[in-house]
């Protein structure tokens, strides 16, 4: 088979049985479609050596140790996969090691950052007055960019206070919204859905268009509102899912209760935002504390 073959039979078949999402898919076609373009003969006969050239040569061009271990783990479930269905007779990423990985701690925002990060949209036009309602909906429940801009009218409960998303590998769960996030959907929903969607899409937060929002352009409005509000640093929807976490944390929030609202398969994922308080408690310490 030729390697475009073997890559979406690939995708297919992990698609089927492991249920990932569709930009989890892509990534993983992009990553195969490079290395088969790299190799310069069919994936399935490539070799240990080869494998090795292509890694040495994506550190040689800059990229960081993250995305090449990211590349690696792709590769490898890649080989792994198709030794396992009979395709091949070896697995030539089986002995390639990852690079050694720092763990990051993730960029959150202070209280006071977000709540003028909140207040930048101009609420008086359908387009500021949604913005504002996906930026008080994303810091209440801490959801992803993908998971905010595929809410439905269905998903979220007024009465109950909770909305229902869909998050990866399919998997559902139930996140409570606080009364000011709900306040703004609803004001949103009263005032300015009408003149966005008219009465054509389910979607809770349509573009312009009326159409479902793509994530670039919700996260160009961000940059936007960060810019606007004053933020120095650079500022992405997914740093708000940070603040969310971060700020329950600070406030004595249960680790195992943050890890089910963000959705998180493994605590220790969630963990990392413990370092992040801990780092706040000790900032606060020094500032304030007379013998700090």
């Amino acid at each position: 088979m030729t390697s475009d073959r073997v890559i979406d039979q690939y995708i297919d078949e992990i698609w089927l049985e492991k249920g990932l999402s569709e930009n989890t898919l892509a990534a993983y076609r992009r990553d195969l479609d490079a290395l088969g373009h790299g190799l310069c003969k069919p994936l399935l006969e490539a070799t240990e050596p080869d494998l090795m050239a292509m890694l040495a040569k994506r550190y040689e061009q800059g990229y960081q140790a993250r995305s090449s271990a990211r590349w690696l783990s792709c590769i490898k479930g890649f080989y792994r996969h198709n030794l396992a269905k009979g395709r091949s007779k070896s697995d030539p990423a089986a002995h390639l090691e990852h690079p050694k990985l720092g763990r990051p701690l993730p960029t959150s925002l202070s209280e006071s950052e977000i709540k003028a990060l909140l207040s930048a949209p101009e609420v008086e036009r359908p387009i500021g007055l949604r913005d504002r309602a996906m930026l008080e909906v994303l810091y209440a429940t801490g959801l992803r960019i993908s998971e905010l801009i595929g809410l439905s009218m269905a998903s979220i409960n007024l009465r109950q206070g909770v909305v229902r998303v869909v998050g990866k590998g399919g998997k559902e769960r139930l996140v409570p919204v606080g009364q000011e996030a709900l306040r703004w959907v609803v004001r949103f929903v009263e005032e300015g859905r009408e003149a966005l969607s008219g009465a054509d899409t389910a979607v809770l937060f349509p573009s312009r268009r009326g159409r479902a929002m793509t994530r670039q352009t919700f996260w160009h409005a961000v940059r936007k509102y960060a810019v606007k509000a004053g933020i120095d640093r650079t500022v992405s929807p997914h740093t708000l899912r940070h603040a969310f976490a971060t700020h329950l944390l600070n406030h004595g929030a249960d680790l195992r209760a943050v890890q089910m609202m963000l959705g998180h398969a493994d605590l220790s994922t969630t963990q990392i935002y413990t370092h992040i308080a801990q780092a706040r408690l000790k900032e606060l310490h020094k500032t304030h504390h007379p013998r700090g």
